[in-house]
């Protein structure tokens, strides 16, 4: 016993600046606190005999002469990373690749398994060049398990084999990440102020709220609603209808309600319920975008009453950090592994967007996959499930199933128009999705609130007849550039107000209010906007016209009309019209949807919102498309042709982008708020609450047009010697208009005199 006290004194995993090093933190104590905690994440998907060698193993190149010196403060480079994927493998030949990947990329990332890209193959990392001897007191401190047992998962999913070990190795390396996170915080937090705990000390301590009390909340809330229409006692009748579901197995499952008909809170009120029954751990809502994940955050807050605050956690940022290089990946542990910037997703409701939750799900990255075994065992709400990109379809529905298959995950697909995603008609398509909602068909008949019909060939002159002939009226197209033009042919009418996203979150909202005010006091309120506003905004016109795009566009755009039943449906109509302007063209892909919607609509005329409707266009979008083009990366392919040993995790994470084309924020001093956080930034220690104020600021610009105003100076970066470039403000709000917002392709007539903050 008192030769290992000696030689315990003698590792370390973290040091402080204590020279006698009585508070630094022995290894051993690391390395069994990781195996403990992520095995204990790890228990969710049965994989803790996996996550415990995974956390033992993960430091153990620590035991080096070099290392030891250089955790004294000897300026020595030295790998530890590797040394505990070769043991892996050859204390567990069969399965150990599973913890491998993980334990040499828990600092830099996940690397493939034969071909190296912007890190180094796992395959080369493993011959060991250069590694420092490994001591063998290690064996005397850390007793490994004799064999890693048998994967306790169903037969692999429509993704394959590979894709499932794929799945199985982030999982792995998301609790290795966050317990060596959270271990190496509890260390540092302890040792900085003893007896006095800090902002994350206090903040872990803290218990968030069970699920029990979130719904006893959500009861009281749901409570005070009135059946007061036939509008309101059909929702009603869809919330009872939906909780009772929350009984059966978890699973996969479809909430397919009219746009109007409440489903946000119907699924809130399910996924409590659910998880409550089945013991499940929280609830994930995905929402295709950011102002949306705002928007039903702030639902359920105010649902959730004086819980409301401390239990919805919402994950969305458009500040990004640049990711570290393999040359300053010490570096990155040492600055960013003691931030809590890099959420884990340790809350009762998370609301984050899609590109956030899918592109985590393939990600390589510590920071992405940190958050990835919270998942498991959750409720996670797919809201809008249709506007899952085409282009990465299949290996979506991959991960979406294997969730549910293999990570007790439940998984509901939440939308008005439902995607045909069901084998065997959909290749590699779910099996078993139960339908939530009260018979869906009659429900859409007794929901139908408009009238949709194709008028044909507008051009802008017809368009613009269209919008002085009626007071209140919505117009809706496919680009900027065509709204603006409609905007400009009525700008002089009463009520005329234009939407776009060059124009920042608390603009749009200003915009918002003032036509929400007119629309309620029947005075006249003119509406053009791209397809934005059909992103879950609350507002009811009697007439919306919608330039063609797919059907689905066009179910939401109904939303926007009628949208409380108080008038006639014959009365309510959405025109749909074509457009003869090669300006005003949609692009490729979206044309591609207007032509399946066009199909749809002449063999569905009489119906064609209707689920029938909707499945039958989305069939046609699907063939239209062809199979391979709903994996466009060609990830599923890659995985097909793998082994366990040569998975391509790096090249998966790179292909595997839903968003192509790079957007950069620039924060706009739309008001007072706005500027005075912009002013805080220069002095303030920590910017996360003020990141988070400005969020409603922003507006993303491609980056041609974000360096061409960077360039003329009307973009500069707020306290570059504090933050470098991640706040890029405004400059000169002679280019924001309040009608059209920020006009960044034309910085020419710039007044650089005209400073605004």
């Amino acid at each position: 016993m008192e030769e290992l006290t000696l030689a315990i004194s003698r590792f370390f995993a973290h040091s402080t600046a204590l020279a006698d090093r009585s508070d630094w933190q022995p290894l051993a104590h690391h390395l069994q606190n990781v195996a403990a905690m992520a095995a204990r994440f790890a228990s969710i998907f049965n994989a803790a005999g996996l996550a415990a060698p995974a956390g033992l193993l993960h430091d153990i190149g620590k035991y080096t002469e070099d290392f030891q010196r250089r955790i004294a403060g000897e300026a020595v480079r030295v790998d530890h990373a590797t040394r505990g994927a070769m043991l892996a493998l050859q204390q567990y030949p069969d399965l150990g690749y599973l913890i491998a990947y993980a334990i040499a990329g828990h600092h830099a990332g996940l690397a493939n398994g034969i071909e190296s890209g912007e890190r180094t193959s796992l395959k080369e990392r493993l011959r060991g060049v250069g590694l420092p001897p490994l001591l063998p007191v290690w064996q005397e401190e850390i007793q490994l398990p004799a064999n890693l047992g048998e994967l306790p998962f169903k037969k692999a999913g429509s993704g394959g084999p590979m894709f499932q070990a794929a799945f199985l190795v982030r999982m792995l390396f998301s609790c290795l990440v966050d317990a060596d996170y959270l271990d190496t915080e509890a260390f540092y937090d302890g040792v900085a102020q003893p007896g006095e705990p800090n902002d994350r000390n206090v903040l872990r301590a803290l218990e968030a709220p069970r699920l029990e009390a979130l719904r006893e909340r959500l009861d009281a809330y749901l409570a005070t609603f009135t059946a007061d229409s036939e509008v309101n006692r059909i929702r009603v009748d869809i919330l009872a209808h939906v909780r009772g579901e929350a009984v059966r197995d978890p699973g996969l499952f479809s909430l397919t309600v009219p746009t109007g008909g409440g489903k946000t809170l119907a699924s809130l009120a399910f996924a409590l319920d659910h998880a409550i029954r089945h013991g499940l751990q929280r609830v994930i809502f995905v929402i295709p975008f950011t102002s949306i994940v705002e928007q039903n955050a702030a639902v359920f807050r105010r649902a959730l009453g004086d819980l409301g605050e401390s239990a919805v956690l919402e994950h969305h940022s458009a500040f990004v950090q640049p990711p570290p290089t393999r040359d300053d990946a010490e570096r990155y542990q040492s600055q960013e592994k003691l931030k809590l910037a890099m959420e884990n997703w340790d809350a009762p409701i998370v609301v984050t967007t899609a590109v956030q939750f899918f592109e985590s799900l393939f990600a390589a990255r510590p920071s992405q996959c940190r958050k990835l075994h919270n998942i498991a065992g959750s409720v996670v709400v797919l809201d809008e499930a249709q506007t899952l990109p085409l282009k990465l379809l299949r290996p979506a529905v991959a991960a979406i199933d294997e969730l549910a298959r293999n990570y007790r995950s439940s998984v509901v697909l939440c939308t008005a128009t439902q995607p045909a995603l069901k084998a065997p008609e959909f290749v590699g398509g779910f099996e078993s999705v139960r339908e939530l909602a009260p018979e869906p068909p009659q429900l859409f008949r007794k929901l139908e609130r408009v009238r949709v019909r194709h008028v044909g060939e507008l051009d802008d002159e017809a368009l613009a007849a269209h919008m002085r002939a009626h007071e209140q009226v919505l117009c809706i197209v496919n680009n900027r550039r065509h709204a603006r033009a409609v905007f400009q042919g009525m700008a002089d009418l009463p009520g005329a107000r234009h939407l776009t996203t060059l124009m920042c979150a608390s603009h749009r909202s200003k915009v918002l209010a003032e036509a929400r005010d007119d629309l309620k006091s029947g005075r006249p309120c003119r509406l053009v906007s791209t397809s934005l506003i059909e992103a879950g905004v609350d507002v009811d016109f009697p007439l919306v016209l919608r330039a063609e795009a797919g059907l689905d566009s066009i179910a939401q755009a109904a939303g926007r009309c009628n949208r409380e039943g108080r008038r006639d449906a014959a009365a309510s109509e959405v025109l749909v019209f074509s457009t003869a302007n090669p300006d005003w063209a949609p692009p490729p892909e979206l044309k591609q949807f207007a032509q399946a919607a066009a199909t749809v609509l002449r063999s569905h005329a009489a119906d064609p919102l209707c689920p029938a409707a909707i499945e039958a266009y989305f069939r046609e979008l699907y063939w239209r498309k062809g199979e391979s083009a709903l994996d466009g990366g060609g990830l599923l392919g890659l995985l097909r042709s793998s082994r366990l040993d040569s998975l391509p995790l790096e090249t998966l994470a790179t292909r595997f982008r839903m968003i192509d084309s790079v957007q950069m924020p620039v924060i706009v001093p739309y008001d007072d708020t706005a500027r005075d956080a912009l002013k805080a930034l220069r002095y303030v220690e920590k910017s996360g609450g003020i990141a988070r104020s400005l969020q409603s600021y922003l507006v993303q610009l491609p980056r041609q047009g974000f360096e061409a105003l960077r360039k003329s100076g009307a973009i500069q970066p707020v306290a570059p010697e504090r933050w470098g470039e991640q706040f890029m403000a405004l400059t000169v709000m002679d280019i924001y208009s309040k009608d059209f917002g920020l006009s960044w392709d034309d910085p020419a007539f710039l007044k650089a005199e005209s400073l605004c903050w």
